[in-house]
């Protein structure tokens, strides 16, 4: 079938609207057609090449929408159901079989080869061209998208449809570093390093979990207010003052019970740790170019300062983004606070009022729901 898609064809290129072609969903496979999309650090990532899969290719990895098709042995959706699209895994590992399913032994091949794990075919083409797809097992940037069923997650239709496309990655993955992997006790402190949507995901989460002090770190003014207003009790700018990890301490009276790294700056990371009491855990979220190293002090690290990396916050999508749903209903996760939402066609729109940050969260509309 012919789609509309938003291709990469070269590093850091544009992402350029153009028309291909789809396959029908194989064994196993699930056909969307995406009514809303968020706009990912990842994505970015992988278009300026930090990431390898192979160019041109159709990215967008939070994606939500309409099954329209389900291939031969789909059972968990039928036509006409709402979903979020998430990351793929293999389903059969020894982590996927315990329930870990954001640290699959096969990660990077269902999330970022851009071709089907199982022959190594891409679902996208551009007349004889293959076009790299299933982009973590979706390549949401397009109107119809092919998922996994393993990757599909059902949803009700009493919450916007075109909302929910983020939880498929940056806000679970916020979410989940606090909730699923530091589960802070109540009365605790915490310190959010980076105040994007996978920062203030991580914000809403910790006030959520009942941590009395909240501090987020960001460079922007209009993020760190954000962060205040979901849930942050004290917002430092690194700019104002001689040493972070200095400002940390001396609000808390001591070193934080907990922090979440989000910005993928290696200086960053080691402030996260630096500035933790002794015998606290550090999660670090963000993901710099593979390759990259960081310096720490192993004698700091020796008196119990526990760092945990996270991947896809530590979630089981089919049981977390169901959880956050419900959350939202209630009103105790307000993450459409983040979202701003722009027409498909503006993409590259999008993506530069997120890197200047003028927005938190970009969502493309793809569709109605």
């Amino acid at each position: 079938m012919e789609i509309d898609a938003a291709v990469v064809r070269e590093e850091s290129g544009p992402f350029e609207i153009e028309t291909l072609e789809l396959d029908e969903p194989q064994a196993g496979e699930v056909l969307v057609r995406v009514v809303g999309a968020g706009l990912c650090h990842t994505d970015i990532a992988v278009r300026d090449q930090y990431y390898p899969t192979p160019l041109p290719a159709v990215l967008g990895h939070e994606g939500s929408g309409v099954v329209e098709a389900v291939g031969e042995g789909v059972t968990k959706v039928e036509p006409g159901d709402g979903v979020v699209l998430t990351f793929d895994h293999d389903g059969t590992c020894r982590n996927c079989r315990e329930g870990d399913v954001a640290y699959c032994d096969d990660f990077f091949a269902h999330n970022f080869a851009g071709r089907r794990v199982s022959d190594g075919s891409s679902p996208i083409h551009d007349g004889g061209e293959a076009v790299s797809g299933m982009f973590f097992g979706q390549s949401s940037f397009a109107t119809h998208a092919l998922a996994t069923e393993r990757n599909v997650v059902p949803v009700d239709d009493d919450v916007p449809l075109e909302l929910l496309g983020p939880l498929g990655c940056g806000v679970q993955t916020g979410a989940g570093a606090v909730i699923n992997t530091l589960d802070p006790q109540a009365a605790s402190s915490i310190v959010v390093f980076g105040t994007g949507s996978v920062g203030l995901s991580a914000v809403m989460a910790a006030d959520l979990k009942g941590c009395t002090d909240v501090v987020a770190v960001d460079l922007m003014e209009s993020r760190r207010e954000k962060a205040l207003e979901l849930g942050a009790t004290h917002a430092i700018d690194p700019t104002s003052v001689d040493d972070t990890v200095d400002a940390v301490h001396e609000h808390l009276g001591g070193g934080a019970d907990y922090s979440v790294e989000t910005t993928a700056n290696t200086d960053v990371f080691r402030q996260a740790v630096d500035c933790l009491r002794q015998n606290a855990d550090c999660a670090v979220v963000g993901a710099p170019p593979l390759g990259t190293e960081v310096e720490l002090d192993v004698n700091n690290v020796l008196f119990g300062r526990n760092v945990k990396g996270v991947i896809e916050g530590n979630s089981n999508p089919d049981l977390f983004i169901p959880d956050l749903i419900e959350l939202y209903r209630a009103g105790k996760f307000p993450f459409d606070e983040l979202v701003t939402y722009y027409d498909f066609e503006d993409i590259e729109k999008a993506i530069e009022e997120q890197e200047a940050g003028e927005v938190i969260k970009p969502v493309l509309r793809m569709s109605e729901p």
